[in-house]
């Protein structure tokens, strides 16, 4: 339906204005019934629809309508498949129509900066290609079925320690390449009905009243047309947030907001005009959710159950699996250890935590998938309420363990470990879960870990076991998933979004994070996660992208339909798969760019494109990507663009970060020049290496040297001239060479250089 926004707010009075720009409760905008504006509901969360009736909070802890729990994103993301995230999408958004919710605040889309952040089960991955990506799936999804979604949280948002009052300070090419470039590609791909403004500061300024995050950046160069809603609590100052380019802020304020626009208004410090604006994006977008509201609307618990279930199976990741442990022989004694194996550790903790429809027990699917003759026993091994070790729960674990042919030992972090609010300050499991690990593994030699944690760990019991399955947090229908995974009915396909370190100390952030204060520091600039490990080859636990399955992969064959391209060409990489295994298997195809002589810092390699495909038993597929300029650019903050450097880059296909198996050259001609004016403060070195004054530089250096100097001596020279200033040979030179003189070779220089 055509509505004509500008002249529905020119109706309004300066107090309807201003008090639609602040909720009405805690999940409600405001509407204004004069005029024909209702209210909406917004509600969390990325995998699950957590809608409460009653009294509303923003921490989990009161109850909300039953709605499908689908595997938290850190799992999710594992999975590498597109599809899959747009199909969770489409589910959550007819849960969403069923219960009259109109904006579903996710996804997140923050980077796993480090492995503490108590949060990091909500967020994709370490890596802003393939976070993008999962999260423009999951947008589209959402919001094909009429309700918005909320990429979140804007930006820089890394961290739970002191979350509404932190300073994230960091340098213009991470805070682009790295923590800006996920939420740039989802807004560009998917267009996200609303961004929500984080609750720490970004270089110096709140989030929520960040003009050059909320308009200069977000609407003006990548073109966002939707609403900026700030996180729940998040404002400040409202009045500045509305200059910034902020829309709304949740929850109600209770006048607060209404009160001081009103007064800024009238006082001059804000213009209505600028008010106007706001209402008018607040407007399109409650709208456009009436106008896609579909009345009496359901959906069916059971498909979406199953969709849950068909999620966890194509994420977890098997990570050891010696002397094919796995899958296990349904015939085989087998001993289900630890508490998890009864009560799950399926989700998150805060405020996307949801009220499942269904729950499935692991200790049950295992039992009906083994079949009726099986023999499956069981032991609690710790308490659920305590970390501490209990003698008594662990002795009998141990003894089930001895008189089984194989020990399944279910563990984990609690969420007394992880959680939204806290960070974490170790990777350890709890002490009990890795007591029974230990126990077992003393009295029986075939032990198989399941994990359940929303984020990495460390693992010093891993030479004990001789299989690991990764869950992450798997939703309400992890236990049937899990079985599936551990008797074979499928081949585990998931692989790891982010490094898993061999300890804490190995992070890139580890001397940074949290940070002192209300300050925390990005010093390692764009190296995280797995741009960090291998540009320093740090051999980490488990790498970004692996995973093993119960088939084998063989690569060959790459090629390229290019051998060279402008920077505003594409070129088409192929490469061929083939199932070289006895069972049907999913692979996931990675492909990584490095630049070979870069003139500025980067990575070793990072992610450019990845694929996940099927094949039988014998099958071989051709695998197809196409880079363009992006996939070869770095971000030049002289430019204030994305710049690519005349040069060679290599491609490489792998099954991981660590593990490429074929690479090709490519040659990239950049068709954009970045201008170097050299001034007196240059170097020597800087003109060398400037076309148009290496001549000059040349003169210089011969002019120094001195004849009969020993070849090191004058090699000593040469580089220590380079590091000066080119102000220096001017006081050196005793008059000889003048001020006047350098500025007429820079001035010439210079103009050549255009």
């Amino acid at each position: 339906m055509n509505r004509d926004i500008k002249k529905i707010v020119a109706q309004m009075t300066l107090e309807e204005k201003a008090g639609l720009c602040s909720g009405l409760d805690f999940w409600h905008t405001r509407g204004i019934e004069r005029l024909g504006i209702p209210s909406i509901m917004m509600t969390d969360g990325p995998h699950g629809l957590r809608k409460q009736e009653g009294q509303a909070d923003h921490l989990g802890i009161n109850k909300s309508v039953p709605a499908t729990c689908f595997p938290t994103a850190s799992c999710l993301a594992c999975s590498w498949d597109e599809e899959l995230a747009e199909k969770v999408g489409v589910a959550l958004g007819e849960e969403c129509q069923a219960e009259g919710v109109a904006v579903l605040l996710g996804p997140g889309v923050n980077i796993k900066r480090s492995p503490l952040c108590g949060r990091n089960f909500e967020y994709f991955s370490e890596d802003p290609y393939l976070s993008a990506k999962m999260a423009a799936a999951h947008i589209k999804g959402v919001q094909s079925q009429g309700v918005g979604t909320s990429l979140k949280h804007f930006a820089v948002n890394n961290q739970e320690h002191r979350r509404m009052t932190v300073n994230a300070d960091l340098d213009e090419r991470a805070l682009r390449e790295i923590y800006l470039a996920g939420f740039e590609m989802a807004v560009r791909e998917a267009q996200p009905w609303t961004v929500m403004s984080a609750y720490n500061k970004v270089n110096g300024e709140y989030c929520s009243e960040n003009k050059r995050l909320l308009t200069d950046i977000l609407r003006e160069e990548w073109g966002f047309g939707g609403l900026v809603v700030s996180d729940w609590g998040a404002v400040n100052d409202i009045v500045a947030g509305i200059q910034a380019g902020l829309n709304l802020e949740m929850p109600s304020s209770n006048g607060l907001a209404e009160k001081r626009i009103v007064e800024a208004v009238q006082g001059g410090t804000l213009k209505e005009s600028k008010l106007d604006e706001s209402v008018e994006a607040l407007l399109g977008i409650i709208f456009k959710a009436v106008d896609n509201q579909r009345k009496n609307t359901g959906y069916h618990l059971r498909e979406h159950h199953e969709l849950a279930s068909c999620v966890a199976r194509e994420s977890m990741v098997l990570l050891k699996n010696q002397d094919h442990i796995l899958p296990l022989a349904k015939q085989a004694r087998i001993a289900v250890l630890g508490a998890f194996a009864k009560e799950a550790r399926y989700q998150g903790s805060g405020s996307s935590r949801i009220e499942p429809t269904k729950l499935e027990c692991i200790y049950d699917e295992i039992r009906q998938a083994a079949g009726l003759h099986a023999n499956i026993s069981y032991a609690a091994g710790y308490r659920l309420d305590s970390d501490a070790v209990d003698k008594a729960l662990l002795q009998k674990a141990r003894d089930t363990a001895q008189k089984a042919d194989i020990a399944v030992v279910f563990v984990g972090l609690t969420g007394k470990l992880e959680a939204e609010g806290f960070d974490r300050t170790h990777l350890r499991i709890a002490e009990n879960h890795q007591a029974l690990i230990e126990e077992v593994a003393r009295v029986n030699p075939n032990v198989v870990v399941v994990l359940s944690n929303g984020a990495p760990i460390e693992m010093p019991w891993l030479d004990r076991a001789k299989g690991v399955l990764e869950c992450y947090l798997g939703g309400q229908a992890l236990g049937g998933a899990i079985a599936d995974i551990l008797f074979g009915a499928v081949s585990p396909c998931g692989k790891l979004a982010e490094t898993f370190p061999r300890k804490l100390e190995h992070n890139p952030s580890y001397l940074n994070f949290p940070g002192e204060g209300d300050l925390v520091e990005y010093r390692e600039g764009i190296f995280v996660g797995y741009r960090y490990y291998d540009s320093k080859k740090i051999e980490p636990l488990f790498p970004f992208g692996y995973g093993l399955s119960y088939t084998e992969f063989e690569y060959r064959d790459i090629t390229l339909d290019k051998d060279c391209i402008l920077d505003t060409e594409t070129v088409t990489v192929c490469v061929k798969v083939k199932n070289t295994g006895q069972v049907a298997g999913k692979e996931i195809v990675q492909l990584y760019v490095k630049d070979v002589a870069a003139s500025v810092v980067r990575p070793e390699k990072e992610l450019k494109g990845f694929q996940k495909i099927f094949l039988l038993p014998g099958e071989e597929k051709t695998v197809t990507f196409t880079l363009d300029k992006r996939a070869f650019a770095y971000y030049n903050p002289v430019l204030k663009d994305w710049h690519v450097e005349t040069g060679e880059f290599i491609i490489m296909v792998g099954k991981s970060s660590r593990d490429i198996l074929l690479n090709t050259l490519l040659t990239v001609e950049s068709t954009v020049t970045v201008p170097k004016k050299l001034t007196r403060f240059s170097t020597l070195g800087e003109l060398l290496h400037n076309s148009a004054g290496a001549e000059v530089a040349n003169t210089m250096l011969a002019a120094s040297a001195q004849p009969g100097t020993a070849e090191d001596q004058a090699h000593f020279v040469r580089e220590m001239m380079k590091g000066m200033p080119l102000y220096k040979f001017v006081q050196l030179s005793r008059g000889v060479f003048t001020f006047e003189m350098l500025d007429a070779i820079l001035a010439s220089v210079n103009d050549r250089s255009e």
